[in-house]
């Protein structure tokens, strides 16, 4: 099954928009927006819709950078991730998961807290690093 997230940072880059899983994998911890990518659906496109489905955030809000594609045989799952930053200021609203702006200086590594097995971190880090070239 293939997946994506969207790490979406706020227009000054202090926070990232994330939700509050309701249900597994990683209930009740913080992770990023996204879903499944539908069978055919450009995977691009996935990522934009997913963003609007769950936040009610859309293309003209924000750019949207494929960032990586990573791995997980033992589920077998496959995660694509996109970063953006916000143009401007935007309300977003959710109904599947709570949605909450988390500060970009949070301890992403945390697995009490946070999904992602560790690598929220990883994917903050290589955007900050792809946005600070000027990629």
């Amino acid at each position: 099954m293939e997946y994506n997230v969207i790490l979406l940072l706020s227009p000054d880059k202090r926070q990232v928009l994330m939700c509050r899983r309701q249900k597994p994998p990683f209930q009740g911890l913080i992770n990023l927006v996204g879903g499944k990518i539908r069978p055919g659906e450009d995977h691009l496109d996935a990522a934009y819709r997913e963003l609007w489905e769950e936040t009610s955030i859309c293309r003209q809000d924000v750019d949207l950078a494929y960032l990586m594609r990573l791995s997980y045989p033992r589920e077998d799952w496959i995660l694509e991730a996109y970063g953006g930053t916000l143009k401007h200021s935007a309300a977003v609203s959710g109904e599947e998961n709570p949605l909450l702006w988390v500060d970009v200086l949070e301890d992403f590594t945390d697995e009490t807290r946070f999904a992602g097995r560790g690598n929220l971190q990883h994917i903050l880090q290589y955007y900050q690093s792809m946005t600070a070239q000027g990629d």
